[in-house]
């Protein structure tokens, strides 16, 4: 199971209701249609592919969360936020998150 989690780029156990209760930010990497069909009250919306030229938007002084459809492109954005700098956690799919927080 290790494993599978961390191919997905989800890593340890995280409490994410506390770590939102601490101020982090949620990015929903998905689709603008994929967001506009359903998320996360509060979260942002910043599409995969947009990600590294919108990374000036973000605050590096938040924690940051990102969700998409299943946990793949989350994983992605998980890595590009920390290689910038950024802590950042993958919270998988967007539908599961929200139940977690």
């Amino acid at each position: 199971m290790s494993f599978i989690r961390s191919l997905f780029g989800l890593g340890p156990k995280v409490n994410y209701k506390e770590v939102v209760n601490n101020g982090a930010i949620i990015v929903d990497v998905r689709t603008k249609g994929e967001f506009k069909s359903g998320h996360i009250e509060g979260s942002l919306n910043i599409p995969l592919p947009e990600l590294n030229k919108k990374l000036n938007k973000l605050d590096k002084s938040k924690t940051i969360i990102t969700c998409c459809a299943s946990g793949v492109r989350s994983g992605s954005a998980k890595s590009i936020l920390k290689s910038s700098g950024f802590e950042a956690y993958n919270g998988g799919a967007w539908r599961i998150l929200k139940g977690k927080i």
